[in-house]
């Protein structure tokens, strides 16, 4: 198994009691072994730390590495730069309470693509689909922005069309491209962007899996500050694409949202 690569799971929690032992279960259940757990909670207050506890002592003697850190934080992205911070993996992976891998095997499916396998060493992102899933875990439907059979950094003009979570990066990229603190609804979307300009400037590829990777929690953050969310992804449209494509696809996202009600 040592030709095969270490895959790093990151888990920002902060009072999930609710949530986390799905998120725990699916790591726990993958038939991959080549998997770094890397949880930060930002010091909850509630049963969080009881379930993680629960989750280290049931896969202790199992090949997967667990690393725990509990410590304050300066929110969401200060939290997910730290487990960039901790990760050693070949690749890493946001996947936050609530969220699960979308198959048991799914991490082996990433691992086991041919082209993946060959060619390794020139992709610097590997993407998916993702299923949108409710509190409970319960499918609720298709994310309605479907992944590019080809990606680049120029196609997130038209939204984040890569979920976060099915998006994973080469560990040394990610390291080399913090999240902006700056931003605090939409810094992922502007991570994922500068991730791909990088990479592009590296002449490294992405490889589409063709593979459902996720089933993510649609209760998330940019969730309760929809409006908010909104404003600060056209800031980050205009940095990124100038006035125009943002103004016009910013449109977009507001007549999608009158849609959807």
């Amino acid at each position: 198994m040592k030709d095969k690569p270490l895959i790093t799971i990151i888990t920002v929690t902060y009072n999930a009691e609710n949530t986390i032992e799905r998120t725990l279960r699916s790591v726990e259940e993958q038939t991959y072994p080549r998997i770094e757990h890397v949880i930060i909670d930002g010091c909850s207050s509630d049963h969080t730390l009881s379930h993680i506890q629960r989750y280290v002592e049931r896969n202790g003697g199992k090949s997967h590495l667990i690393r725990v850190v509990r410590e304050q934080d300066n929110g969401l992205y200060d939290a997910m730069n730290k487990g960039i911070q901790q990760a050693t993996g070949d690749y890493l992976v946001f996947l936050n309470a609530g969220d699960r891998l979308h198959e048991v095997n799914t991490i082996e499916q990433i691992a086991d693509l041919s082209n993946w396998r060959r060619d390794s060493a020139n992709y610097a992102v590997l993407y998916g689909e993702t299923d949108l899933v409710d509190g409970e875990g319960n499918f609720l439907r298709h994310r309605r922005l479907q992944t590019p059979e080809k990606l680049s950094s120029k196609s997130f003009r038209s939204g984040m069309l890569v979920c976060h979570q099915s998006f994973y990066v080469r560990t040394s990229l990610a390291k080399a491209t913090p999240y902006d603190l700056r931003y605090r609804y939409s810094a992922d979307y502007d991570w994922c962007i500068r991730i791909m300009q990088r990479a592009e400037k590296r002449r490294l590829r992405f490889l589409n899996t063709g593979l459902i990777l996720t089933d993510y929690l649609s209760e998330g953050l940019t969730t309760k500050n929809h409006h908010s969310s909104l404003m600060e992804r056209l800031r980050l449209m205009i940095h990124h694409y100038g006035w125009p494509t943002a103004i016009a696809e910013h449109l977009w996202f507001v007549v999608r949202a009158i849609i959807k009600r």
